[in-house]
């Protein structure tokens, strides 16, 4: 047996006398890949921040390299060789590559304070060829794509002497080819006898990379061993605490069209040639699919006034609307879930209370005075909290930022269902959640579309559209290209209309 790199032995967490974590022990072997599994709020995040440094345990001790490690920042976890590679990367988008590898540690000019601007060239050089990204150390990180900026992160860890890395969720942003590029460079880093954890909601990236799974469910191991001792249903299992016998509930079948709620004609962004066109019926899910770079979120801005058209024409229930700002289109009734719920979806240092309220304020300031009104907002917020499933934990004064991102996803969705919408887009809206918080999610868009709205779902995930939508539209470069109905969801065909290319007969 592999002698453990990394031993957990009985690590507690409590904050304000609620134990978080609950005796938490496991071991990562030297050169081994361990994956580590569970809900939102499971305490895999408290879990990693104790072996980073960030918190330190209540009680129970950790080992690394078969000494005591008992990390008091960051700083120290770093100068172990422990690297996290997290879900929202840590670059500064205004400096160059090479500055953001060696901000922290830049070569000197041997005794003088001075950086060593040809070693820092020729360093992040080297770096950048071992993660296979060819580019100049010099070129500022935000011309680059979120997949190269990832691989910035790696080389930035490989810059100290690495033992473990930490990935968090490192696909959730990627394109597939993007997705299979960090596969190689995983299986490289491995072949050099780095350990590694991976913390992953996509089961299957997990079984194809691990060979040890770690699942916490409340803060507790509930299960642990060989990849190949789980399944899928298994381990779902194990991470919600109950069988799930489906991943999505189930949609009704198809009834006739019914009235137009929302209606695209020849819609074109700017300095793009190619326009959208298409019909949102009212109680329907329509999906957009496509790959990366197809235009899919570029439309949804256009659509909810963020970024400007250069021609066509929007109507809501039959009426052009003439203005397209956000806050017109709010208060007719369209809301907008974008797919970066951190910098544009939440206000991270308000509360989850004033979080849900945000965009329907002046409902509850009826007054002569236009003063908010405590009694209807709070209600508003207990009926919210209770629809979209919040964790009773929380409080409604708890800071957002603190929150699990599925916590985090149902507070930017309960704001929008607070608004009652006539028609709401998503874009991405189960990136980087749980299998069970993916379930609670889906069933408020169904019971949205049920109560008459229409609901446009743009998804990276092929099988999340053929689970909830009731039609699919395909995207490529900037246009739509094929059109689905539920009973003609077909992958093959799908995936043919994104690429470009001709079903074989």
């Amino acid at each position: 047996m592999s002698t453990p790199l990394l031993e957990f032995d009985a690590v507690e967490k409590s904050f304000f006398g609620v134990k978080v974590l609950k005796g938490v022990s496991f071991n990562i072997p030297e050169g081994g890949m361990v994956g580590l599994v569970g809900e939102n709020g499971a305490g895999k995040s408290t879990l990693m921040n104790i072996l980073g440094g960030n918190l330190q345990p209540s009680a129970g001790s950790l080992r690394f390299g078969g000494e005591s490690y008992a990390p008091q920042n960051s700083g120290d976890a770093a100068r172990q060789g422990i690297a996290f590679i997290h879900q929202e990367l840590n670059l500064f988008p205004n400096l160059s590559i090479a500055e953001n590898i060696f901000l922290t540690c830049f070569p000197r000019m041997g005794a003088i304070p001075l950086i060593d601007r040809t070693e820092v060239s020729r360093r992040a050089a080297k770096l950048l060829r071992d993660v296979g990204l060819g580019l100049s150390p010099e070129r500022l990180v935000e011309t680059l794509s979120t997949g190269q900026r990832q691989l910035v992160e790696i080389a930035k860890a490989l810059s100290i002497e690495t033992r473990l890395i930490i990935f968090d969720e490192p696909t959730t942003s990627l394109s597939e080819r993007e997705t299979l590029q960090l596969f190689a460079l995983i299986a490289r880093l491995r072949s050099r006898g780095l350990a590694m954890i991976y913390i992953s909601h996509t089961l299957a990236d997990v079984f194809r990379l691990c060979d040890d799974l770690v699942a916490l469910r409340d803060g507790e191991v509930v299960g642990c061993g060989p990849a190949k001792s789980f399944t899928s249903a298994s381990l779902v299992a194990l991470m919600v605490g109950r069988t799930m016998t489906q991943l999505f509930p189930d949609r009704r079948s198809s009834t006739p069209p019914r009235e137009a709620v929302f209606e695209v004609h020849k819609v074109r962004r700017i300095d793009v040639p190619n326009y959208v066109s298409f019909c949102l019926h009212q109680g329907e899910v329509l999906g957009l699919s496509g790959l990366m770079g197809a235009g899919r979120s570029e439309l949804a801005r256009v659509l909810f006034g963020l970024d400007p058209r250069e021609s066509g024409t929007i109507l809501l229930d039959g009426e052009v609307i003439d203005s397209l700002s956000p806050r017109d289109l709010i208060g007719r009734g369209v809301a907008f879930l974008t797919e970066n719920r951190r910098s544009e979806g939440l206000c991270l240092d308000a509360s989850i209370a004033e979080n849900l309220t945000l965009a329907t304020l002046a409902e509850h300031a009826q007054n002569p005075l236009r003063w908010l009104s405590a009694k209807s907002l709070q209600t508003a917020v207990s009926n919210i909290r209770q629809a979209v499933g919040l964790d009773s934990k929380t409080g409604d004064g708890q800071c957002v930022r603190s929150l699990s991102g599925g916590n985090q996803q149902k507070i930017v969705l309960g704001k929008w269902l607070l608004l009652k919408p006539r028609v709401l887009i998503l874009d991405e809206p189960t990136r980087g959640i749980d299998v069970g918080a993916k379930y609670e999610i889906y069933r408020l868009i169904q019971e949205l579309a049920d109560s008459g709205a229409g609901v446009l779902v743009i998804s990276s995930e092929m099988e999340e559209l053929m689970g909830i939508c009731d039609r699919i539209l395909v995207m490529r470069s900037a246009a739509i290209v094929d059109e689905l109905g539920r009973a003609e969801f077909d992958r093959e065909r799908i995936l043919h209309g994104a690429f470009g290319t001709e079903i074989a007969r």
